[in-house]
């Protein structure tokens, strides 16, 4: 006599998956106080079930899954995020293979369309300059700042990581610059001001583009800095060739199928001899599971790619590559920052947008500063020039001198 196999409930689910642990240590605290302990090691940290989760699956995608409870209240933890996000990525045998919503969205990231990819940059983006300018500093800078000091400000750090670029593109009066993936419009108004280029800014983001025209005339610069509400790939190569071309932040948002495309691009509205700087997020391989939560509730569409498919891509296009530079720890010390801006003013930003959205934003945040210090997440600024330019500097020393 076959005796049918009972289905198993929540907590059985739990600990089916977490029992695959083989490297570190976790505490599981479930609903009812019973408490289990996972891993080799003596637990580094705790997870703790406020109340049984309404698990459709068998974890079957354990980041979103495990990302909604803790957006829900379902999940707490005690103890280092960092150690927690090191353990998931250290034991990639609790994320099946076959993990058919990885894969989904990794087909998404890499081939959406030009209007998918303008409602994916609208999702986070357009959440409104009065979010941002909550947790930003005052340059409004959505990216990795540059820190000579550990102690140095937010905003100084800003304003140092945009100079550092435009040192890196060695500019010059009279050139042009294009910027694409703008953003508020600091670093093309900068360049403006300090290097006396004319300067040209792209964006999806509507809230984006209203902000940098106003910051435009604010700062009387009409005649040589404008910005456009437009797709990258839209931009006329026969009105238009730049001598330096600069994307910060954007290229996450290309997607790995058009990876050669943005390349493609860059090349025709380069001059000869031109500069482009990079500004990416890198990861160290491509075979690390999928942050599905990251991909469904931050930045849909999103694709990270590793060094190695950005470098091999230069010598298809007759680009030399001139220099390439890590930020990995000074992510993680901007996200810092951005984290404890958020937790100032957290009570505004729940009384507009609710518990789960600070629960969502507030994991986001501290989870990719973790990110960065635990799995091998990286962030490059990557020069190069088309073709070959022989009357830059012979030294980095003007883009290092204190």
């Amino acid at each position: 006599m076959n005796i049918p196999e009972l289905p198993l409930n929540q907590k059985q689910i739990i600990k089916k998956l977490f029992a695959k642990i083989k490297r570190g240590g976790l505490r599981l605290r479930f609903w009812d106080g019973e408490e289990a302990v996972y891993g080799d090691d003596p637990p580094g940290a705790t997870l703790v079930f406020n109340r049984c989760p309404s698990f459709l699956a068998a974890l079957a995608d354990p980041f979103r899954e495990l990302g909604e409870a803790y957006m829900d209240g379902v999940l707490d933890y005690e103890g280092p995020l960092e150690y927690i996000i090191w353990l998931l990525y250290a034991n990639q045998s609790l994320f099946p293979k076959n993990q058919t919503i990885a894969k989904a969205l990794k087909l998404v990231a890499g081939s959406a369309d030009r209007e998918q990819a303008k409602r994916n940059i609208q999702h986070h983006y357009d959440l409104g300059n009065d979010f941002f300018a909550l947790w930003l500093d005052e340059t409004m800078s959505y990216s990795c700042a540059y820190f000579k000091h550990p102690g140095d400000s937010l905003s100084q750090a800003q304003q140092q990581k945009i100079d550092h670029i435009l040192k890196k593109l060695n500019l010059h009066p009279g050139e042009t610059l294009l910027d694409i993936g703008s953003g508020w419009g600091w670093l093309i108004i900068r360049a403006a001001q300090a290097y006396g280029v004319k300067a040209m800014g792209i964006t999806l983001s509507e809230e984006q583009y209203a902000a940098t025209q106003e910051r435009i005339a604010s700062a009387g610069l009409a005649d040589r800095v404008r910005v456009e509400l437009m797709n990258y790939l839209d931009i006329d190569e026969t009105k238009h060739r730049f001598d330096k071309i600069v994307s910060v932040g954007m290229f996450e948002h290309v997607g790995k199928d058009n990876i050669p495309k943005y390349f493609a691009k860059v090349r025709r509205l380069l001059v000869d001899g031109g500069l482009s700087l990079l500004h990416t997020i890198t990861d160290i391989t491509e075979d690390k599971p999928q942050n599905t939560w990251i991909k469904t509730y931050i930045f849909p569409g999103g694709y990270v790619p590793t060094l190695r498919e950005v470098i091999w891509q230069l010598p298809d296009h007759d680009f030399h590559l001139l220099h390439v530079e890590s930020l990995r720890l000074h992510y993680a010390m901007t996200l810092d920052r951005w984290y404890g801006n958020f937790l100032r003013h957290v009570d505004a930003i729940r009384q507009k947008y609710g518990e789960r959205f600070v629960r969502m934003w507030g994991l986001y945040l501290k989870g990719a500063a973790a990110a960065f210090r635990t799995t091998g997440l990286d962030i490059h600024q990557i020069l190069f020039s088309k073709g070959l330019n022989n009357d830059l500097p012979l030294t980095y020393e003007h883009v290092y001198a204190p």
